[in-house]
């Protein structure tokens, strides 16, 4: 076989199986996730289609690479919001620092801060889409960073620390300006009958511990995600969470109080997607998880085996195929192509 080859998908899109994944059901055929694809397989799946200038153009750009892959949905981000674009300013590379280019150290930064309006959004795009969108094919919201991600980025890693104990009604009151953003970005994304679901992505911990003492986190963060996952209940779409570090220590909050369908992005070195799907997935919706160090440290053959793998363990059942996190440009074609083969050739 040559797996460096881009898969031939035979069949139609159809949302249903991914909402029947979430429901923790079995869905009709194996069913791939994915959050986030890189450069190069747009311009390998779909070179016909220039790289758009536009936001109508990229994400239709998007539909048809994700569609031809074997996905029911492709994740998009609404344009023309975000509270740290053109503001806080990294040295570029693949690592960023969580201390680096803060913009908010007092209550003066804080009040004085250009806070997103949510509101002002490129919402048009959901609208322009949905008749470019093949049958059975749905988009998932995604947010420009999460809660504590977008916090983490004003105030620095070390400062929130620090702010969380020494002022902690100023960190209070950043957490709050975020989420009540972020809530409204929700509510009018969800007025389009295009987005078939919602990822809140938000990375909470490290590889040992949650980036905050849960105790913290029950106070600043999940309130708000208690009240953005009941409004994606009450429009009729599930809610998934993308989050990468330990969590363990939060599961039952996951589950039990902010009430999420599913969670994605799984490390070998924290917990291993199998070992998470035996514990968890009586509980909760398990996406992904062939680790993404591992894609790209094997063979293709080795990945199309763990995937293979994966499917029976769960006969699909509550159970996606993907990576544990995303397929950046690192990822060997040939060994993301020997993963969706697995799903794809049982179609």
């Amino acid at each position: 076989m040559d797996w460096d080859q881009v898969p031939q998908v035979k069949v139609e899109p159809d949302f249903n199986n991914l909402l029947a994944v979430l429901r923790r059901e079995r869905p009709n055929r194996p069913t791939l996730f994915e959050f986030a694809l890189n450069e190069r397989l747009f311009t390998r799946v779909a070179p016909e289609i220039p790289v758009g200038t536009d936001a109508f153009s990229a994400l239709k750009r998007k539909v048809t690479v994700f569609s031809r892959l074997g996905y029911d949905y492709a994740t998009m981000l609404v344009p023309d919001f975000s509270f740290s674009e053109g503001l806080v300013v990294r040295h570029p590379g693949r690592t960023v620092s969580l201390n680096e280019g803060s913009v908010i150290h007092t209550r003066a930064d804080f009040e004085s801060f250009p806070f997103p309006d949510p509101d002002q959004a490129n919402y048009a795009v959901l609208e322009q889409i949905e008749p470019e969108l093949p049958d059975g094919f749905r988009l998932i919201l995604t947010t420009p960073d999460g809660i504590l991600e977008n916090v983490t980025d004003l105030v620095g890693y070390e400062a929130l620390c620090l702010m969380v104990l020494d002022d902690p009604a100023l960190a209070q009151a950043i957490f709050d300006e975020v989420g009540a953003r972020l809530l409204r970005y929700y509510e009018r994304a969800l007025e389009y009958p295009s987005i078939g679901a919602c990822i809140a992505n938000d990375d909470w911990g490290f590889k040992t511990h949650t980036m905050f003492a849960p105790r913290d986190m029950r106070r600043l963060v999940f309130p708000w995600y208690r009240r953005i996952v009941s409004l994606i209940h009450e429009a009729g779409r599930p809610a998934i969470l993308h989050s990468c570090g330990h969590f363990e220590k939060i599961i039952d909050e996951i589950v039990n109080d902010m009430r999420f369908d599913a969670r994605h992005s799984y490390e070998d070195s924290i917990l291993p997607v199998e070992v998470a799907y035996a514990r968890y997935g009586s509980r909760i919706a398990i996406l992904g998880g062939i680790d993404v160090d591992f894609v790209c440290r094997s063979s293709p053959q080795e990945v199309y085996r763990r995937s293979k793998a994966m499917l029976a363990r769960t006969n699909s059942r509550g159970y996606a195929l993907g990576t544990g996190n995303s397929v950046p440009d690192y990822v060997p074609d040939a060994n993301y192509f020997a993963m969706i083969r697995a799903a794809l050739e049982e179609r």
